[in-house]
């Protein structure tokens, strides 16, 4: 009984601590006060609302159908968990080193941005908030659920990392002239050394999960045998 209350606050907060960092509500608080610069306070809020609830909704799909995806085009945990991590340390490198790696939006497309009315969605949800890393580390808590008590935790840690997300964007509306750029920045590439750090360790979990499966032993074995005897 310990063991299964151990195990599922160890999952609960491992969503949080795993999902939250990479979600990165500091560094999509500046974009988020960017492209709806020039609004309302009320409409602020109302967009930072309906973005964490998309974002709650996107994870909390990508938890409970990311099985069928993995077993339909034959994924495999450890694959998962390698592809998953380059992406995330990928995302991290790109938070940390900024300037090496900042995409240059054309002018067209940033007023386009800027003169949607309804940015919640797109591009606030997706991809800023909820892109291909944090939607790979759902995933891959998938795997640790074995029953529906299980999934139920890893969804409460998702929709508290959701409310986390929209109380800092509400604070970052609140502090807007009192946080410098310099300051979001930094805050920026402290969560993305931590997010590297995950990736590299998701890396080293996959390929040590991968080394130990018999399937890959066995073949070793067979290798080795093969070449012993010739």
């Amino acid at each position: 009984m310990r063991e299964n209350i151990f195990h599922l606050w160890t999952l609960f907060l491992g969503t949080i601590i795993g999902v939250l960092p990479i979600i990165n509500p500091f560094g999509g608080a500046a974009t988020f006060l960017a492209i709806t610069e020039g609004d309302t306070r009320e409409h602020r809020l109302d967009q930072a609302r309906k973005a964490c609830i998309y974002v709650a909704l996107i994870l909390t799909g990508a938890l409970l159908c990311g099985s069928f995806v993995m077993n339909f085009f034959g994924i495999s945990i450890p694959g998962l968990r390698i592809a998953g991590g380059i992406i995330v340390a990928s995302i991290g490198m790109k938070m940390v080193t900024p300037k090496l790696f900042a995409l240059r939006r054309a002018d067209t497309d940033h007023q386009a941005a800027l003169a949607k009315s309804d940015v919640s969605f797109s591009p606030m949800a997706m991809p800023i908030l909820s892109g291909p890393g944090s939607i790979a580390v759902t995933i891959g808590f998938a795997s640790l659920a074995t029953n529906w008590l299980a999934y139920a935790v890893i969804i409460l840690g998702i929709l508290v990392s959701a409310l986390a997300c929209y109380l800092i964007l509400r604070v970052t509306l609140r502090v807007n002239n009192l946080l410098s750029p310099n300051g979001l920045s930094a805050l920026t590439q402290m969560m993305g050394f931590l997010i590297m750090c995950m990736g590299v360790q998701f890396i080293v979990n996959g390929v040590m999960t991968l080394l130990s499966e018999p399937e890959f032993t066995n073949a070793m074995r067979s290798i080795f045998a093969t070449s012993t005897t010739q």
